[in-house]
């Protein structure tokens, strides 16, 4: 039976060949496109519990304590809450988040043209899943809040908290690129050194 599958076996085993500059694009993709999505309003009312909960973030809020009471769901204008997430400099963060990601993104995606210029998108792309995964820790609404069901707390995370944990995925493909991109580095030092060598030896030679 393996001999019926050989070809399509052996396709597969050299298609890891284009797996990391498809990651590369797959991270790009999703920091610019959800570093684009911060400067809606409604994600970055999203992002409030997050925020006001970080003890790396909360500083940016005018008044993070008060998040709760002016959460709206995805899709709903409500112009009171609106204007006080102006005032908490909801919007304003976010737009600086978003500015970042973008860069990130746009870092990331030029690793796949130049794995060296890369590696700074890619460091950064395995640096920043560890952020967003403390707010595991951090957020309680990152777990299902205690309102009569019997699934509650840890380990049952609410819709919220599942988006967070899928970055455990970006902070692997991070580690990948940014390997690829330390040895690419690497590889051309030697060479460099080589042709610095050549260069010096054939400047002292006696002429003939």
């Amino acid at each position: 039976m393996i001999g019926y599958l050989r070809l399509p076996l052996s396709w597969i085993a050299h298609s890891d060949r284009v797996g990391i500059p498809l990651m590369r694009v797959a991270i790009a993709i999703v920091f610019l496109w959800i570093g684009a999505l911060k400067f809606a309003p409604y994600e970055a009312d999203s992002i409030t519990p997050f925020v006001a909960n970080s003890p790396f973030m909360s500083f940016f809020y005018e008044h993070p304590t008060e998040y709760k009471v002016h959460l709206t769901h995805e899709g709903e204008l409500k112009p009171a809450e609106r204007a006080w997430q102006t005032a908490n400099n909801t919007y304003g963060f976010s737009d600086g988040l978003g500015t970042v990601e973008i860069t990130i993104g746009l870092l990331t995606l030029l690793g796949v043209f130049s794995r060296r210029w890369g590696i700074f998108g890619a460091a950064l792309s395995f640096l920043t899943p560890f952020v967003t995964l403390s707010f595991l820790i951090t957020t309680p609404d990152a777990w299902v809040s205690a309102l009569g069901d019997a699934q509650h707390g840890f380990p049952y995370l609410s819709g919220g908290g599942r988006l967070v944990l899928k970055d455990v995925i970006m902070l692997v493909g991070g580690l990948l690129i940014m390997a690829d991109s330390a040895r690419a580095v690497l590889e051309a030092r030697p060479y460099a050194k080589h042709q610095t060598m050549t260069a010096s030896k054939t400047s002292i030679a006696p002429a003939e």
